[in-house]
């Protein structure tokens, strides 16, 4: 697997991904814009945006025109908005590049954004809505991020709110899209089988008069804290869904390999601390884990676990226990090394698709501007030592950074409360 970045003169980028072989190709066009750059008006707009794109171009004037002629490639094809970014995308057999490029370029650049399915389309994202109110291991998150950011654009979730949904026009989206959707914020990525100077062809081809305009940066992520935070959710659940989250530090960091191994040590895999003590000792749950959680100027060590209301406190009090260890006692050697073979093993296995070499590129452009093999993060991850990850561990596992935010049928929340605490 072989990566090449590109930049050409009006700022616009482009990601290749090189595996001769591979008998599929992904195509990717990505903006940086999403929900951290908006303002609390516009809460949701990128995300409501990206659903319009699929709702006609001028050559492909209606939606079913678009998803028809991608079934016909036998295609896979989605878009995604995140917080930072927001990407569009299909995927096929290689010997159908050319259109796959051609369809995903024209879903970027041409969307009609017709008004008469504004209507249907407001309805869909509101029924998306409501299904992750639903979806208490999904909605935590939501709860977290405003416990940590509050009212600000990291705070806020990205489908936005249902007075923004039902209350966006037309022109709310072309105005975005014109400050935003702009050649500097422009990614392309394709990763599989693909000829490189095809791929130069078709973006000049495709991509020579895309908007040069000065680009629009987010405002940075700031949190202010000097103690234990909690957020409960109340909702009639027959499991409490929580994540214990520190505030640590960005993708940029160069300490970030050791955070990994933290996450790595604490929640990841069968015979991680987390999983040994609350699923095999405690009985206490049937998922825990833990992983970093980086963008570009802020990150999080999160640890996720669903648990019985009447288990909650004992679970946050053994998590907590359990974080307290790494700063106390130093990781044995062979369980750091059980922990790097860990993560690397699925590093690598996670990157067996085209799509997702595809976004294992993207984040990093989105998020440092300096892309990494596999093999050069495997590099840093081999130099962590276990002073690195005791030192880590106490500088992030302290009560100014400690938040927990909770889903579920919590009535009284004191007891968690007293027990949040590495004191």
């Amino acid at each position: 697997m072989k990566y090449k970045k590109t930049t050409l003169p009006n700022g616009l980028r482009i990601i290749t991904v090189s595996t001769k072989g591979n008998p599929s190709v992904m195509v990717m066009v990505s903006v940086e814009t999403g929900s951290n750059y908006e303002t609390k008006a516009e809460n949701g707009l990128s995300h409501f945006l990206e659903h319009m794109c699929f709702k006609g171009t001028v050559k492909r004037p209606k939606a079913s025109d678009i998803a028809q002629e991608l079934d016909n490639l036998g295609a896979e094809n989605n878009a995604l908005t995140y917080n930072e970014w927001t990407s569009y995308y299909a995927k096929a057999a290689k010997k159908h590049f050319l259109k796959l490029f051609e369809i995903v370029s024209d879903l970027y650049l041409n969307p009609t954004l017709p008004a008469k399915d504004l209507e249907i389309e407001r309805g869909v994202i509101l029924q998306e809505l409501n299904m992750y109110e639903d979806l208490p291991q999904r909605k935590v998150w939501d709860v977290l991020y405003k416990l940590l950011y509050g009212d600000t654009p990291a705070g806020r979730a990205i489908i936005g709110p249902k007075g923004n949904i039902k209350g966006f026009s037309r022109k709310n989206f072309v105005d975005y899209r014109e400050k935003h959707y702009v050649a500097s914020k422009t990614i392309i990525t394709v990763a599989g089988d693909f000829d490189e100077k095809e791929v130069l062809k078709e973006t000049n081809k495709y991509f020579s008069k895309v908007k040069s305009a000065k680009r629009l940066n987010k405002l940075p992520v700031k949190h202010k804290q000097n103690k234990p935070a909690l957020l409960v959710e109340q909702k009639k659940t027959d499991q409490t869904h929580m994540v214990i989250a520190l505030h640590a530090f960005g993708a940029k960091d160069r300490r970030l390999p050791a955070l990994n191994m933290i996450a790595e040590i604490l929640g990841q895999g069968m015979s991680s601390r987390l999983f040994h003590r609350l699923r095999d000792e405690m009985g206490a749950c049937y998922y825990v884990k833990a992983f970093t959680d980086v963008y570009t100027d802020h990150g999080l060590l999160a640890i996720t676990v669903g648990v019985d209301p009447s288990r909650t406190t004992e679970v946050v009090k053994a998590v907590l226990d359990e974080c307290d260890k790494l700063c106390r006692f130093a990781v044995s050697e062979s369980e750091l090394n059980k922990a790097k073979e860990h993560y690397v093993g699925h590093l690598f296995m996670d990157l067996e698709t085209t799509d997702s070499m595809a976004t294992f590129y993207i984040e990093q452009e989105i998020h440092t501007t300096m892309l990494k093999s596999p093999q050069e993060i495997e590099k840093e991850v081999r130099k962590v030592t276990s002073q690195d990850v005791m030192k880590i561990a106490k500088g992030i596992f302290r009560n100014a950074n400690l938040n927990l935010a909770i889903v579920g049928n919590i009535s009284n929340s004191s007891s968690i409360k007293k027990m949040l605490s590495f004191n």
